[in-house]
């Protein structure tokens, strides 16, 4: 609750709150600082787990002078919440005597910030909007929904955060989640959700948010089952790693689908065709026979030596043990270990009918002993996940006894290495084996399963990948985004429902976000032409920007190709903001000699702009999930043209046609790609 100050001025009174509550988080601040926890644990393992915490929560409560403490009020009429007034921030500041100052915009009290309006007001009386400049409070905008007099419009504060330049690594969007958005971030963690949406849509932005939410509603069970967001590569990582940080959430692990199945060095690549076969789901049923087919049951007697007794178990009876745990559902390497327990148990049943009295500590011993060990090794061989991919890869006799009625021949050719590896240190994996080699991981042991799993991009996922995700969250749940028209894959998934059930969870709930916050009306209109030739079906983006944006088609003459894209560059610099120049991959050698014989100094993607280095060389393969204020898109039709099939092309082409947040310039000699006319 606000201060009172003495003045008529609303925007000074407001701008006094901020100060006092900048004090306030400085205070919460200096009392965890002052904690002493000399005598509070009881060894120096607690001791450490405490600091750890402490400085976790010293981190928590920065005040980042660039990042507003509240960018919203709300005055509840009585007699709902006593008719209070709350300021709504990023993270909770209360006073000394721990009256709130500042509501975290997860709380309950906070959501109607998001979802009140003029049919649906909530009880808020008025909800307040804050202008922000270098950290400094400058404006502030009213709404008075239970106004009736008051019409519904578009609010210029929000609309300005939205179209807001950027320099830097990606913003969150907390003071700008609309109610749609704001429902996905508030779902249920029990459910798995899965969000569509196109370019400019938040979905990336909805998915983190969604994140920080679930963290804050279920904080204790997260903590002990952890969480984890996914991106499609390292330059997404970093762009995106500010965000959640940004809202108090330190501890959210980021990896990519290769970081997690990093069993072995990649220092190979497949042909498409191979990475399809390798990809598909049908590998899972080929690896789980290779596994199991190492299981052969004892064809002899077992005798087990102990003192002066010898006790014999009949080769039928081990049989049936064998047989019995291949029919449980557990893992391989749980099955083995359980085996020569199951066996010593056959051999406690004879002592305890020749009138012995065995115990826990006699079993334990029997199987232990060298005759059962030799038997499991013998029956029950050890696997090794990449040995057995290895073999499986470049041995054909035992490829295609596995492979039976589930690949074709000639899909089993495509699978086997020209040249056969010798070990698996010397092998030149590529990124679709380390996914079999996790699957073998898995079938031997049991992946661990987190709380929350973030699945971003992952229209691009293979079936295997789906796979290797889900392991990740088999008990727990998990956020899907993606946009069917941005699958750049060759194995690019069709549908969500298909995705899902590879994925684990074939209930989830698919929502679609078809409202364009970010990319201007102009350039989502004119990359949509290209919709009905790629995802035919797919609703195109609307955006409601009340700035359709600059675009702009520039024909370079020949021989001046890459004069023009500079120039173009260069233009782009006069304007606020960051600038990223997208080009094919094959093009990104000359234009980067033509930028370094320019003057021009460029990052690369990942890297974070600066107001001093605002441009940036893109490969249109790693565009994907990235924003610029302006883009320069180089030669559609080479884009087009680096992919192996037209339509991989075209949805290329539109994932780099919409990267650009103020405004989009295409440079070409070659003729557009005819989907665009």
């Amino acid at each position: 609750m606000s201060a009172a100050v003495p003045t008529d001025d609303p925007l000074v009174r407001e701008r006094a709150h901020l100060s006092a509550s900048r004090a306030a988080l400085r205070a919460m601040r200096e009392e965890v600082e002052a904690l002493d926890i000399k005598d509070v644990t009881a060894n120096w393992v607690n001791s450490v787990v405490l600091e750890r915490q402490i400085e976790d929560r010293i981190k928590a409560l920065a005040d980042l002078s660039h990042t507003p403490l509240f960018f919203g009020r709300l005055d509840y009429l009585p007699p709902a919440q006593l008719g209070q007034r709350f300021y709504i921030g990023r993270r909770h500041v209360h006073d000394a005597q721990g009256d709130p100052m500042v509501v975290d915009w997860r709380a309950p009290v906070s959501q109607p910030y998001y979802q009140a309006s003029k049919k649906d007001p909530q009880d808020v009386g008025l909800r307040r909007r804050f202008g922000y400049t270098g950290g400094e409070l400058t404006a502030y905008e009213d709404e008075h929904l239970s106004d009736p007099a008051e019409l519904e419009r578009t609010s210029r504060l929000l609309q300005a955060e939205i179209e807001r330049p950027r320099v830097g690594p990606m913003r969150d969007i907390v003071a700008t989640i609309q109610p749609e958005q704001d429902e996905i971030v508030r779902s249920d963690l029990s459910g798995t959700l899965c969000v569509q949406g196109g370019p400019g849509t938040g979905k990336t932005a909805v998915g983190l948010h969604r994140v920080a939410y679930l963290l804050y509603a279920h904080r204790e069970r997260l903590a002990r089952t952890g969480t984890l967001v996914i991106g499609p590569n390292r330059s997404f990582l970093q762009y995106i790693e500010q965000v959640l940080p940004a809202l108090g959430e330190l501890e959210v692990k980021q990896a990519t689908v290769d970081d997690l199945v990093a069993h072995v060095e990649v220092r190979g690549t497949d042909e498409a065709a191979t990475a399809v076969v390798k990809g598909d789901a049908r590998m899972a049923e080929v690896l789980r026979r290779a596994v199991w087919s190492h299981v052969t049951p004892p064809k002899e007697p077992l005798m087990v030596v102990r003192g002066s007794r010898r006790w014999r178990v009949p080769a039928y009876e081990l049989e049936e043990i064998v047989r019995e745990l291949t029919a449980r559902d557990i893992r391989y390497g749980a099955a083995r270990e359980a085996l020569p327990q199951r066996v010593a148990h056959a051999v406690l049943v004879r002592m305890e009918q020749a009138g012995e009295a065995p115990d826990d500590r006699v079993q334990n011993a029997v199987a232990r002993n060298a005759a059962v060990k030799a038997l499991v090794k013998e029956c029950w061989p050890a696997v090794e996940p990449a040995k057995l991919v290895l073999r499986l890869l470049g041995d054909a006799e035992f490829l295609a006894e596995h492979a039976a009625g589930v690949l074709s021949e000639e899909e089993q050719k495509l699978l086997l290495w020209a040249k056969p590896a010798r070990s698996v240190r010397t092998a030149k994996w590529s990124a679709a084996d380390t996914v079999l080699i996790d699957e073998v991981t898995d079938l031997v042991e049991r992946t661990h399963s987190l709380g929350h799993v973030v699945l971003d991009e992952a229209q691009d996922l293979s079936p295997m990948q789906y796979r290797a995700v889900g392991r990740r969250c088999t008990t727990g749940s998990a956020t899907v985004l993606g946009d069917l028209a941005q699958g750049t894959t060759p194995w690019a998934t069709g549908s969500w429902e298909t995705a899902l059930a590879h994925l684990g969870k074939p209930g989830a709930r698919v929502e679609e976000l078809t409202a364009g916050f970010r990319v201007p009306s102009e350039v989502i209109a004119y990359a949509s032409r290209l919709l009905p030739h790629m995802a035919p079906g797919l609703a195109p983006v609307e955006s409601v920007r009340e700035n359709p944006g600059a675009f702009e088609v520039r024909t370079a003459a020949p021989g001046t190709e890459d004069a023009t894209v500079v120039a173009a560059c260069a233009d782009a610099l006069g304007h606020e903001g960051s600038i990223g120049l997208i080009a094919a991959d094959a093009r990104i050698a000359p234009l980067a000699e033509a930028l370094e014989a320019a003057g021009m100094p460029y990052l690369a993607p990942g890297e974070e702009t600066t107001a001093q280095s605002r441009l940036t060389l893109v490969p249109a393969s790693l565009a994907k999930g990235l924003e610029y204020d302006y883009v320069v898109l180089d030669e559609p039709a080479a884009v087009v043209d680096g992919e192996p099939d037209e339509r991989t092309g075209l949805r290329r082409l539109y994932v780099a046609l919409t990267r650009a947040v103020s405004g989009l310039t295409i440079v070409h000699a070659a003729p557009l790609p005819e989907q665009l006319a």
